[in-house]
């Protein structure tokens, strides 16, 4: 009898500990006073503008990254190099089907699936990205210092189908080509 008591504590205790998990915290992003920065190039230079976060989230355990998930609001995108006649023209078509097709796709996302400690304040993420309504892998380094994440990502337009000026789907372009990959530079409050 006595053995069976000791066994039913000892299950009772593993039990009992086996489902006080660590708490998983949910850092909402502060998307008025975060920054995301585009950057195309060309042939023949670059242009770069803003784009804005409709809603993010870090997931937190223990103040370690695990997770996170963000929404962009494609209608949003503002070329911040030109000014007048050529940045409303400019912004009209990235937002135009040969690029970014707003109109039928207004958002984009990214969800991490993957996050592991490089150093102390860095971690290496891997994430499924969503453009077009097409989704693919990306993966990219992120720092978080406070309440402050930084990151720069390199993105291939070519696998989100936006085709326009691509050598990957157009010869002779010449110096009218533009390149397939852009950044995104963010910097993220929470």
């Amino acid at each position: 009898m006595r053995k069976s008591v000791g066994i039913t504590l000892a299950l009772i205790a593993f039990v009992a500990f086996s489902f006080t998990g660590i708490d998983r915290v949910k850092k909402m992003v502060k998307t008025n006073d975060s920054e995301v920065i585009w950057k195309g190039y060309k042939v023949t230079g670059s242009h770069e503008g803003t784009i804005a976060l409709e809603t993010g989230e870090l997931i937190m355990e223990e103040d370690e990254l695990v997770g996170g998930r963000f929404v962009i609001d494609m209608t949003s995108i503002t070329v911040t190099d030109l000014e007048g006649e050529y940045k409303g023209k400019l912004e009209g078509h990235l937002k135009s089907d040969d690029f970014f097709g707003v109109q039928d796709h207004p958002k984009a996302s990214l969800v991490f699936t993957n996050v592991e400690a490089s150093s102390k304040n860095a971690y290496n993420i891997t994430g499924d990205l969503t453009i077009k309504g097409i989704t693919n892998p990306i993966s990219f380094t992120m720092s978080i210092y406070g309440n402050k994440a930084t990151a720069a990502l390199k993105i291939d337009r070519s696998k989100y189908n936006v085709r326009y000026g691509s050598t990957s789907f157009f010869d002779n372009l010449k110096d009218k080509a533009i390149y397939d990959e852009f950044d995104l530079i963010t910097e993220i409050q929470f």
